[in-house]
């Protein structure tokens, strides 16, 4: 179980990350020359050795005549898949801790 929490840990760590950068994007939206960033969860995901989230530049996004690339729609997409990411994830963790509690409660009782 200890092993499925750290790499639960890991997943929050990296949608935190996440929730960052696009934040930072949106923030960057009318900013000249700025690149929307944002992280390879399926790599990361493999990966999973607790270290910082590799940050990419996705490509395939138009270029404003500013050389600015960050869209707000797929922010915003981008945002929402994060949110339910996070929600998955607490849900798992508030499971794993259920689990914890019952059996701190039965060693108390036998």
């Amino acid at each position: 179980m200890v092993d499925g929490l750290s790499k639960l840990e890991q997943y929050l760590d990296t949608v935190s990350a996440r929730q960052k950068l696009v934040a930072r994007n949106i923030a960057n939206a009318d900013t000249p020359g700025y690149k929307t960033q944002d992280i390879d969860f399926k790599s990361e995901l493999n990966r999973a050795s607790g270290s910082s989230p590799a940050i990419i530049e996705p490509e395939g996004l138009p270029t404003k005549n500013d050389g600015n690339n960050v869209n707000l729609d797929h922010e915003a997409r981008l945002l929402a898949e994060n949110d339910i990411r996070f929600n998955i994830a607490t849900q798992l963790l508030r499971g794993n801790i259920h689990e914890i509690r019952e059996a701190i409660t039965e060693g108390r009782t036998s």
